[in-house]
């Protein structure tokens, strides 16, 4: 039997319905309310169920319990490996390797970081799905961020939105970046000739990307340049449009003008992610190094 997930919460004021205090105060969505009431969940004051339309007093306890998630159709779970680096009962934080998918797609319908999760899910005892709150790219290895509830993937998601998930990553671009630190405010949109490259264009939407370089030197007679890079928007492809718009492309990079002489997979690496625990509020800072395929060549 699984255990469903619960919040409680204080009631602060006087008079306040319990709707407007659930959609307000406490932060819950329109569509998790609708799923509550419908899905087998259950709103509580002071032990005792209620509807939204009851009034709250000040010192009342809500308890919020959610009905237990069904696992997105079709996703099937797959034994693997997942270095968790952390987790706790709402959030769990990975090291993506290279060559993993995020989600299942048709050309890598298996493997994916989505199949992994629903296998470790069934192993603690947890029904969800695989609530992504920070996709990485196929090639792209580094910190992900996973959400183990839908209301925390909510909460987590609004956050985004105000700028509280900061992500920070490394790359090797080809050339030797010519400044120590360049801002790019470069509009980024879809090609006109490829349904998954993306251009920068003056009708694209906004996306902000700062590069600070952190090495210049040669390999095997090539210059490059080791960068750190830190998202204000998250745009699809945003770094690697915007590093090739430069004229730097990421080594490995074919898509967007890399060469694979050097390495089969664009060196790119989320190296840190900071955020604002949705249920503590609570500072988050995690840090891990670059994937080893990459440090090779520092």
């Amino acid at each position: 039997m699984y255990k469903q997930f619960e919040l409680t919460f204080h009631t602060e004021t006087d008079g306040v319905l319990l709707r407007e205090a659930l959609l307000g105060q406490f932060g819950i969505s329109k569509r998790a309310l609708t799923a509550i009431k419908y899905d087998g969940g259950q709103l509580l004051v002071n032990g005792t169920e209620q509807t939204v339309r009851y009034k709250l007093a000040k010192g009342d306890v809500v308890t919020v319990m959610f009905p237990i998630e069904q696992p997105s159709e079709g996703l099937l779970a797959e034994a693997g490996a997942l270095d968790v680096v952390y987790e706790d009962d709402s959030i769990l934080l990975l090291n993506k390797p290279p060559y993993q998918s995020t989600i299942p797609s048709r050309e890598h319908p298996t493997g994916s970081v989505a199949n992994v999760l629903m296998h470790y899910f069934e192993q603690i005892g947890l029904q969800s799905t695989a609530h992504i709150v920070t996709r990485l790219d196929r090639d792209t290895s580094g910190l992900m961020c996973i959400a183990k509830h839908r209301h925390i993937h909510h909460l987590m998601g609004l956050a985004q939105k105000t700028h509280d998930v900061d992500r920070t990553y490394e790359a090797i671009v080809h050339g030797h970046v010519a400044d120590d630190f360049i801002e790019i405010k470069a509009p980024i949109g879809r090609s006109d000739t490829s349904i998954i490259e993306r251009v920068v264009r003056d009708d694209g939407q906004h996306a902000h990307t700062d590069v600070t370089v952190l090495k210049r030197f040669t390999y095997d007679g090539e210059p490059l340049t080791h960068v750190r890079l830190k998202l204000y928007t998250g745009r699809t492809h945003q770094i690697r449009v915007h590093l090739s718009h430069l004229g730097y492309p990421i080594i490995g990079d074919g898509l967007y003008g890399g060469s694979k002489a050097l390495i089969d997979r664009h060196a790119l690496h989320c190296v840190k992610i900071e955020f604002t625990h949705p249920l503590t509020n609570e500072h988050h800072v995690h840090e891990i190094p670059l994937a080893a395929d990459l440090q090779r060549f520092l």
